[in-house]
């Protein structure tokens, strides 16, 4: 049984969202458990995600998940926009939650870039970051 799709393709969150990933090498999209997720080898970020006991809250269903730094998880832990996800939490990931933000041009995108850079190099192959530095 196929999973509903759970996004909305214009959602200005999720476009923007998506230019970042792409841009990072050998990114590539699928839709999986009906959320985008954005991988190389393994996924990197995802658009959307659920809450522990609570798979229909806005906080999680409009949110990018990520893999931060370990450095950087409990600074981010602090800041109310993030959330440990349903699933994904248990292995680090958290998220940032588009909802208590709002709008998408009330979003820094720039931090969401680095918080989706810190994921990738975390989970993309070492010849893909060395690509990625070699373009800065």
């Amino acid at each position: 049984m196929s999973h509903p799709v759970m996004f909305d393709a214009s959602d200005p969150h999720y476009v923007r969202l998506r230019e970042i990933c792409l841009a990072l090498p050998g990114a590539q999209e699928k839709i999986a458990h009906g959320r985008p997720n954005f991988f190389t080898r393994k996924v990197f970020a995802a658009f959307g995600g659920s809450l522990k006991g609570e798979h229909r809250s806005p906080v999680a269903r409009h949110s990018v998940l990520f893999l931060p730094d370990p450095s950087e998880r409990a600074a981010l832990l602090d800041d109310e926009r993030c959330f440990v996800p349903a699933y994904v939490g248990a292995a680090g990931w958290l998220g940032l939650s588009f909802h208590l933000i709002g709008g998408a041009d009330l979003v820094d995108w720039d931090e969401v870039a680095e918080l989706v850079d810190a994921s990738y190099r975390l989970t993309a192959p070492a010849r893909l970051v060395k690509e990625l530095d070699s373009r800065a």
